[in-house]
């Protein structure tokens, strides 16, 4: 087997190490050079750092040999998702796609309040007072300028990654407002920084336990502040356009039908949505 994987999550690290154990040769792609650093240094796994289009995305995989595709990119990263579907349109091989399960509430934690994506969310605080703590990460940072007083009100904790602190500082951001940190999080240490900065509202996606969800929530539980949570992408606002729709999503270098639901695409026959330990299961 020799398997192309795409993401720089925890969910693809932990796959790159059970690959590296087993001898499995893999190659995995991300986003950036700083997602990229933290996988070097497992042997037999090959790492390549830059974003690719869907094109580029076909030319690797044709390019390359491999048999595999596994989809491990973060679940709000829905234009890359849709990239690498487009990209297997057509191939023979088999495609994962990482499917991350949702938690449920902790015990005793108060229901957050809810927002169908990021600029709802970001509208929502509007309504609101107190400062923020943001962990919703760097790219798409410049929607907080819609905010009157974002530059005084909210706390944004990113990776430690030039690139996103550039967007952040670009954005407005000054250095004491921007938190540069590498997760896990714990419980404890999500309530030390809300009381730190004397935060009042904790911004997050709805991550799932392996983004650390329930421990902001309980830590915003603790520190007394309250979460309002951005909703995973639905799958309906991916699906493809109706018979004589325009698609304005065509790919150069792929299809011309190449749309790109979030369910399984029925022309990638051998596509299956899979749980890390499902994967993890498969490759044991």
């Amino acid at each position: 087997m020799k398997a192309l994987l795409f993401g720089g999550t925890s969910e693809a690290r932990e796959l790159c190490r059970a690959l590296a154990q087993k001898g499995l040769p893999a190659t995995v792609c991300t986003a950036t050079a700083y997602g990229a650093e933290i996988l070097e240094g497992l042997p037999g796994i090959t790492v390549k750092a830059g974003r690719l289009d869907a094109a580029g995305m076909a030319r690797l995989l044709q390019e390359g040999g491999f048999d595999t595709v596994i989809d491990a990119t973060h679940p709000f990263a829905a234009e890359v998702t849709s990239n690498i579907r487009a990209a297997c349109r057509g191939w023979s091989g088999r495609l994962i796609r990482l499917d991350r399960e949702a938690s449920p509430l902790p015990p005793g934690v108060p229901e957050p309040l809810r927002a169908g994506d990021l600029a709802e969310a970001i509208r929502l605080l509007g309504t609101t007072q107190g400062r923020v703590l943001v962990t919703t990460g760097s790219r798409d940072i410049r929607l907080f300028r819609s905010l009157d007083d974002f530059t005084t009100r909210l706390y944004i904790r990113v990776l430690p990654d030039p690139e996103g602190i550039r967007r952040c500082r670009e954005t407005g951001f000054a250095p004491e407002r921007i938190i540069a940190m590498q997760g896990p999080f714990s419980r404890e240490l999500n309530a030390a920084l809300l009381r730190q900065f004397g935060c009042s509202w904790l911004l997050t996606k709805d991550t799932g336990a392996a983004g650390g969800l329930p421990e902001k929530l309980l830590g915003a539980m603790d520190a007394g502040a309250r979460v309002l949570v951005v909703a995973r992408p639905s799958d309906a606002s991916r699906q493809p356009p109706k018979a004589g729709e325009a698609d304005s999503r065509k790919t150069p270098g792929v299809p011309a039908d190449a749309d790109r639901p979030d369910g399984p695409d029925p022309r990638n026959s051998r596509e299956q949505r899979l749980t890390l330990n499902q994967v993890l299961a498969f490759f044991a």
